[in-house]
C-alpha cells in the first residue's frame, strides 16, 4: 500500500505516527481487507510524524519525521509467520546479527481476563536460532495498546541489533474496553514496524542515524560552525517541515499548522543566531525533494520555500520585538515565558533556545509553561464549552473543532458543506464514490473519498458550481430520527466503516416529500446521510463554497480541501 497523508482519517490523534494507522478499522472487523485490497495482508513504507520527541531531537537517534516500514495481517498470517519474517530479512536479506529479542512476561489486566506470558514467541525464536537470547519484559515495554482508550491491543515482541530497537511486532489479540476489561478479538491480527532511519544506521554501521546517507544531502548544504547537536536539529526539521507543507499543512495557532509553525520558527532561530554563513534554506530543500521526489512525487521544492519564506517574514518582525523585551529580563521564568508567547507568539522552543544564546538565568520547565498555558485556555473557554443541538458535541472535540461560539457557526456552515460536497462528487463521478473520512476546522473542511485518479479542472468546477447552486437554491435542511435499516431503505448514505446503533440521525438537504401532496415535491433530496450534526437548518447559510485543493492520499482514496466565504 501506498503511504498514507500525514494527516490522519483518525480525528484522536494530530498526525500519522505509525503504518497501522490508516489500517486500524482492519483489525476490528469495522471494514473488510479482502473486499478493499484483495488480501488479509499488506504492507507500507508510512510517512510519520511524532511530536513527542522534538524536545529529544539533536541526540543519537530521536527525529520529528520518519519512515516507517511495517507488514500487517488482518487474520491472515500468526505469530510463526509473523517471526520467521523477520529473522529472514534482518539475518538473511540484512546479513545482521540479532543481539536479542523481548516477549511479554504477562500480566492481569484491569478485570478478571489474566493475559498470561506470551511461551509461543519465546518458543518460536529459540527454534529458528538456538542461540538468540530472548528476554521477558512487562506490559510497558511488550504489551502495546491505546492508553485509556478503546482499541485493539496485544503483547509484542521487539528485535534488538547492535544495542538498538531496529522492529516491533505487535499481536493484536485483544480489544481494550474503555475503562474496563481486555477481549479477545474475533480475528486476530499482526502489526509490525520496523523504523528505515534505525536500519540504515545498524546496516552501515553508524553510530547514530544522522551519519546515515538520509541526511547527507542536508548536512552538505549547513555552515560548518554550526554544533554538531544543532545540525541534527536543522536537519531533522527541515525534513519534516518539508513533508508537512506538502501534505497540505500550513503555519497557523492551532493543531497540525502550530506543530509545523514551532518547527519553522525554532530552525529560524538557530539561523538567526549565527554569525557570519546563513543557512540556505532553498539549497537544504531542493536538497530533500531531489533525495525524496522519486518516492514522493507530491513534494515540491517551490511550494514547501514559499511556506516557509512566507512564514519566516512574518516571525522575523515579532522575533526583533521578542528579542528586545528579552534583553530586559535577568530571568526567564515559566509566567515571562507565557507573557512573550501570549504578546509576540514565541513558542517554548523559541524562548527556551534565545534564552540560552543570549545566557538568561533560566527558571523554565516544559511542564511549568504548560501549566501556565493551562490555566490561560481555561479562563478563555470559561463559560464556552456549550452542548450543541442535543447531540452532546462540546466545541472543542471531535470531528468538528470550534473553541467559541462564532467558530461553532463557521464549523456547522463547512460541514452541512461536506454533505453537499459528497453528494456533488457522487452526482458527477458516479456512485461508487464513498467517504472515507473527513475533518472540519473553522478554517477549512477536508473530506476524502474513494476514487481512483485525479480529478480534473473540469470535473472540480462542475463539483464547486453544483454545490454553490444548491446554496443559492436556499433548500431546507432536515432532521429526522429512525431505526437504521429504515434509514439505509431510505436511500441514506452510511459511513462504511462505521458501525451504528439500532436509532440513528438523518439529515436531509432538499425538499421532503409534503404528506398526502406528493406533486408538491421536485424528486428525490438532493443529500441524505446518517450524521450526528450539527447543520444550518437552510442552504442558504452556507456562504460561497471554494475547493482549494484535490490530492491523493493513499491508493484509491483522493482528498479535497475547501473553504466557505
Amino acid at each position: 500500500m501506498e503511504s498514507s497523508s500525514l494527516l490522519p482519517d483518525d480525528p484522536s490523534v494530530l498526525f500519522t505516527t505509525a503504518g497501522m494507522q490508516q489500517f486500524k478499522p482492519y483489525y476490528t472487523g469495522q471494514a473488510d481487507a479482502m473486499k478493499d485490497f484483495g488480501s488479509l495482508n499488506t504492507a507500507s513504507i508510512q510517512k510519520s510524524m511524532r511530536t513527542s520527541d522534538i524536545d529529544e531531537v539533536g541526540d543519537a537517534s530521536h527525529l520529528t519525521f520518519f519512515e516507517m516500514m511495517g507488514n500487517f495481517s488482518f487474520g491472515g498470517y500468526w505469530k510463526r509467520e509473523a517471526i520467521q519474517y523477520v529473522y529472514d530479512f534482518i539475518t538473511k536479506e540484512m546479513g545482521l546479527e540479532i543481539d536479542y529479542v523481548t516477549v511479554f512476561e504477562g500480566w492481569e489486566s484491569i478485570g478478571l481476563t489474566l493475559i498470561g506470558p506470551d511461551k509461543e514467541s519465546e518458543q518460536i525464536w529459540k527454534s529458528l536460532d538456538s542461540k538468540i537470547r530472548v528476554e521477558k519484559r512487562g506490559k510497558e515495554d511488550n504489551f502495546w495498546g491505546p492508553t485509556g482508550e478503546e482499541g485493539p491491543c496485544g503483547p509484542t515482541t521487539e528485535i534488538y541489533v547492535r544495542g538498538v530497537e531496529v522492529w516491533n511486532i505487535v499481536f493484536n489479540e485483544y480489544y481494550h474496553v474503555k475503562g474496563s476489561d481486555y477481549k479477545p478479538l474475533k480475528t486476530k491480527g499482526i502489526d509490525t514496524g520496523m523504523g528505515l532511519e534505525r536500519l540504515a544506521m545498524v546496516v552501515l554501521d553508524k553510530k547514530n542515524i544522522f551519519e546515515t546517507d538520509l541526511f547527507k544531502s542536508i548536512f552538505f548544504f549547513l555552515p560548518a560552525e554550526l554544533p554538531e547537536s544543532t545540525k541534527r536539529i536543522v536537519a531533522d526539521h527541515t525534513r519534516a517541515i518539508s513533508f508537512l507543507i506538502s501534505d497540505g499543512i500550513t503555519p497557523s495557532n492551532k493543531e497540525q499548522g502550530y506543530v509545523l509553525r514551532r518547527l519553522i520558527r525554532r530552525v529560524i532561530i538557530y539561523n538567526h543566531f549565527l554569525p557570519l554563513n546563513r543557512i540556505d534554506f532553498g539549497k537544504v530543500f531542493e536538497a530533500i525533494v531531489h533525495d525524496y521526489g522519486s518516492f514522493y512525487p507530491k513534494i515540491n521544492a517551490d511550494l514547501i520555500l514559499r511556506e516557509f519564506s512566507t512564514e519566516r517574514d512574518k516571525f522575523m518582525k515579532t522575533l526583533q520585538k521578542g528579542l528586545q523585551e528579552t534583553t530586559k529580563l535577568r530571568v526567564i521564568d515559566n509566567i515571562a515565558a507565557f507573557k512573550l508567547y501570549e504578546s509576540y507568539g514565541l513558542p517554548f522552543e523559541v524562548i527556551r533556545e534565545v534564552g540560552k544564546l543570549q545566557v538568561h538565568e533560566m527558571k523554565l520547565t516544559r511542564e511549568g509553561f504548560d501549566e501556565e498555558f493551562k490555566k490561560h485556555q481555561e479562563k478563555s473557554r470559561a463559560g464556552a464549552e456549550k452542548k450543541f443541538g442535543g447531540h452532546g458535541l462540546l466545541l472543542d472535540t471531535g470531528e468538528l473543532k470550534a473553541g467559541n461560539e462564532e467558530e461553532l457557526k463557521k464549523v456547522t456552515r463547512l460541514h452541512t458543506a461536506t454533505h453537499l460536497l459528497h453528494a456533488a462528487l457522487r452526482k458527477i463521478l458516479g456512485e461508487d464514490i464513498k467517504q472515507q473520512g473527513s475533518d472540519i476546522t473553522p478554517e477549512r473542511l477536508r473530506f476524502d473519498f474513494t476514487y481512483i485518479r485525479k480529478l480534473t479542472s473540469e470535473e472540480l468546477k462542475q463539483t464547486e458550481d453544483m454545490v454553490n447552486d444548491i446554496v443559492k437554491k436556499e433548500m431546507p435542511v432536515t432532521k429526522t430520527e429512525t431505526s437504521y435499516a429504515d434509514a439505509v431503505k431510505s436511500g441514506a448514505l452510511a459511513f462504511f466503516k462505521h458501525k451504528y446503533p439500532n436509532r440513528v440521525t438523518v439529515y436531509t438537504i432538499g425538499p421532503e416529500p409534503a404528506e398526502g401532496h406528493p406533486s408538491e415535491t421536485s424528486g428525490p433530496p438532493f443529500s441524505r446521510e446518517l450524521c450526528g450534526g450539527p447543520h444550518v437548518s437552510n442552504t442558504s447559510e452556507v456562504g460561497r463554497f471554494k475547493i482549494l485543493k484535490e490530492e491523493s492520499i493513499s491508493a484509491g482514496v483522493r482528498r479535497i480541501r475547501a473553504i466557505v466565504e
